[in-house]
């Protein structure tokens, strides 16, 4: 009979612990992460203990050392590699429009490397997130190869396109989630979330203290939301639940936004509404002037801890030292670049169900 307790979970990529956390809640043991950021190993060990984090660069990482921490458990081998290479940003601005030779010694080498590290542990399940971008990227190429490298060593695959607000998450969020296992065919879960039972903005926050800008919660220094200058305060009160830069007054536009293709631009400077769920989290979702990123009804942008309940982090977690504090941008990026607890959750539980139903076979 096989279960949960007979493996070990390795996250590549960890950053803070999302994903990691998402299969600690699951049950899994999570034996280590890895990640080149070494401002994240805080937050990944205090609130995953027992999770060894290592600062490394996946390029150095061999397949020994992860068998090292795998010991004599099975291997399940998960990670989100950095995805700039593939996103919207990325590919507006040209910077990478095709794999080559060249690429794969910058970041498009992640994806690859990753796929070297599964080769090397032969760990019996893998899971990759990433932004739907990637399964078009130059045709589809990397994703292809990548998929190409399991199937050769007899892998089972299945991906799809999700959002994470048909699982939970208090978030439009599309990720790319790969799943693939030498057991058998697996699959994610189905949806458990639909228009009638979104989590929404009021649910994920609503019941946090009021709080100005510039000014922390006395209780939780997380709960702060960035001081505004005079003229985005002026904004923020112009903008209605909902509403964004194109309702306001003429004197309070910016530049850009009077010129023609000005109505084109995404609703930045807006607010989020309440019954709705919160738009994309991003590196910068704590700044007005950067995506509708601002409280449904407080003169302000959204707190830290706001972005990690739309993050889908439990209320209590902890990302900073209290005796190495970590700037607001910093711990903004942090919060904006994890996986989603509770999508985490989800892939850990479809994995779960994979080896349930494998062991009663």
């Amino acid at each position: 009979m096989i279960s949960i307790n007979d493996f070990a979970v390795i996250d590549m990529f960890c950053g803070v612990g999302g994903l990691t956390h998402g299969f600690v809640k699951a049950g899994f043991n999570v034996v280590a992460g890895y990640d080149i950021d070494k401002s994240c190993k805080y937050a990944f060990e205090e609130n995953n203990k027992g999770a060894k984090y290592i600062t490394k660069n996946i390029k150095e990482v061999t397949g020994e050392e992860l068998n090292s921490f795998f010991a004599s458990k099975k291997k399940i081998l998960v990670g989100c590699a950095p995805c700039q290479p593939f996103s919207l940003y990325s590919n507006k601005n040209k910077i990478s429009k095709k794999i080559d030779d060249e690429n794969t010694e910058g970041k498009w080498a992640l994806l690859y490397s990753f796929a070297r590290l599964i080769q090397e542990t032969d760990a019996q399940i893998v899971s990759m997130e990433n932004v739907p971008q990637l399964a078009k990227f130059n045709e589809g190429k990397i994703l292809s190869d990548f998929i190409s490298v399991l199937e050769s060593m007899d892998y089972s695959v299945d991906w799809s396109v999700v959002n994470a607000q048909d699982y939970g998450v208090p978030q439009r969020r599309k990720r790319l989630i790969l799943l693939a296992s030498k057991l058998g065919e697996i699959s994610l879960l189905p949806p458990t979330h639909n228009i009638t039972n979104y989590i929404t903005v009021r649910q994920a926050i609503g019941n946090l203290p009021k709080i100005e800008d510039g000014v922390p919660d006395k209780n939780d220094s997380l709960h702060f939301a960035r001081k505004l200058g005079d003229l985005n305060k002026r904004r923020i009160q112009a903008t209605r639940e909902g509403g964004f830069w194109r309702e306001w007054p003429e004197e309070l536009k910016l530049a850009c936004h009077k010129k023609e293709g000005g109505a084109s631009f995404r609703s930045v400077y807006g607010r989020m509404s309440w019954d709705d769920v919160a738009p994309t989290m991003t590196t910068y979702c704590i700044g007005l002037g950067n995506g509708r990123f601002g409280h449904p009804e407080q003169d302000r942008a959204i707190s830290m801890r706001e972005a990690a309940l739309f993050q889908s982090f439990p209320i209590n977690y902890n990302f900073q030292n209290p005796e190495k504090p970590l700037s607001t941008a910093t711990v903004a990026r942090h919060i904006g670049n994890a996986v989603p607890v509770k999508l985490g959750e989800i892939i850990a539980e479809s994995i779960k169900k994979h080896l349930e139903e494998y062991g009663s076979k």
